[in-house]
Order: C-alpha cells, then structure tokens, then sequence
C-alpha cells in the first residue's frame, strides 16, 4: 500500500554518542524521502560529532572514532539536510522524544533555523506501544513478518521505520491513511518545544510542563517573574526550548 500523502514526508534515523538531547551529537544520519507521486529518495551520512564517541554508545551502533575522523562536521551538511527535509512532514521511530530534540539542536548549533512548527510529526513507536506494547526489531518482526538486518544502523532502521507504518495502517481499521491524523495519534502531549517542557494547552496556548509554574502559562509567569526567563537562559536546558522562550518573551513587548 501507499501512504496518503498530501506533501513530502521524510523518514529518518540518528546515531549518536549517546542520550542527551541537550550534549550528545549526531554520528549517523539517513533520511527516506516519500513524495506524494510515490517515489522515494535516500540520503545517508555517516558524521564526524567533534566529541569522542563513547564505548558503550561504539558498543550499540557499531561506529567508533576511527570511522568518522574524515567524515564532515553536521555544519558542513546542515544547509543539505536542510533543504532536503524543507516542507516534509516528519516520522520516525521514538523520534518524538529523542532524535526530533537532538536533530533541532544540531540545527541550532550550526546556526540553521530550521522550521520545525509547521510540520505533522508521526512517531512510529508511538502508534506500536499504543496498538502493541514493544522495539524496532519487534515492531518490524510483528508488522512485515521480517528479521530486521542491519539494526542499529540508520538506514536498515529508517527504512524498517517507513515499511511499519504502511503495515500499522493496513492492519488496524481506525487508523487513518491521513498523515495530520498520524501526527496526533502518535502524540502523547502537544509541545512547543519537542522535549516537552513547555506544551500547549486546549487553547493552543503555552504552558510550563515542569518546575514550580507546572501548568501556568509562559506568558504569565513571564510578566509575573521575569527572572524565571534567566533562570531558564541560563541554565541545563535544550537550545530549542531556549529559542521558544525567547520567542514568547519577543511576543510580550
């Protein structure tokens, strides 16, 4: 089957040295491309993170140093990706919580103010733990009756990724081929900021999600203390939430 699509979406899988959103750094990238007319374009990088790569991260997806030491910096190929991905919708596998975060601070850190608000975001893992209950391999198993060759490397997964969601719509009636109806299903809570610190109310309006303000509107806690916004500048949080909350504070003038 072919997904209803009414503009481009891409598929795609990070490895990295590890599992902060905020300090860990892309090592490989894939990204499948599936435009509305069915056809399909694959990009793969291999990326050279600046960092040392941890052993226990070497351990998981198979690249060490050594294999990235002439590989280009994620700035070389950011305008790239960029461009690629320009207008797509987005999917990925637990790519809500974790590579979507990492991939806005990669973009952020190589001064690339990639638009990620005006997108749907499907997240496979999602639609699979509230359908079924469990990893890639499993998903893949159970949906397209395959062994998944290659797991851990970004492009078997980003490619095992897009072959589960045309399974998962096939087999449940009440999902929709629709990809804004994908977006939300997929989605536990509506956020601003990818990692959910700050999220979106009934109203469409932002609200802490954390903290002392938990549930009070930016805006309002803003106006009411604005030293939380330092406070928040300042300190251990993702570059993407930083840029929402200025963004909200620019909004309050």
């Amino acid at each position: 089957m072919n997904l209803n699509l009414k503009k481009s979406i891409v598929f795609f899988d990070l490895e990295t040295t590890g599992i902060n959103t905020m300090t860990d750094r892309i090592v490989e990238i894939a990204i499948l491309k599936v435009n509305p007319n069915g056809k399909e374009e694959m990009k793969s990088y291999r990326v050279n993170p600046e960092i040392p790569i941890p052993e226990k991260a070497s351990e998981i997806h198979g690249i060490k140093d050594e294999d990235v030491k002439d590989c280009p910096t994620f700035k070389q190929i950011a305008k790239q990706l960029a461009t690629f991905m320009e207008g797509c919708d987005i999917s990925g596998f637990n790519s809500n919580k974790f590579d979507i975060p990492i991939l806005a601070e990669e973009f952020l850190r190589a001064d690339i103010d990639f638009d990620m608000r005006k997108r749907n975001f499907v997240d496979v893992q999602n639609i699979f733990h509230k359908m079924e209950k469990r990893d890639l391999t499993a998903a893949y198993k159970f949906y397209c009756g395959k062994d998944l060759e290659g797991a851990h490397g970004a492009e078997a997964d980003t490619r095992a990724t897009y072959e589960i969601l045309k399974a998962q719509i096939e087999k449940y009636d009440d999902l929709q081929n629709d990809i804004p109806f994908l977006s939300e299903f997929s989605s536990y809570n509506k956020n601003a900021d990818f990692v959910g610190r700050i999220i979106f109310n009934e109203e469409n309006e932002e609200i802490f999600n954390f903290g002392k303000y938990k549930g009070e509107k930016v805006a309002d806690v803003l106006r009411k203390d604005s030293g939380y916004y330092g406070w928040i500048m300042n300190g251990e949080f993702p570059l993407y939430t930083k840029k929402v909350m200025t963004e909200i504070k620019l909004k309050l003038r």
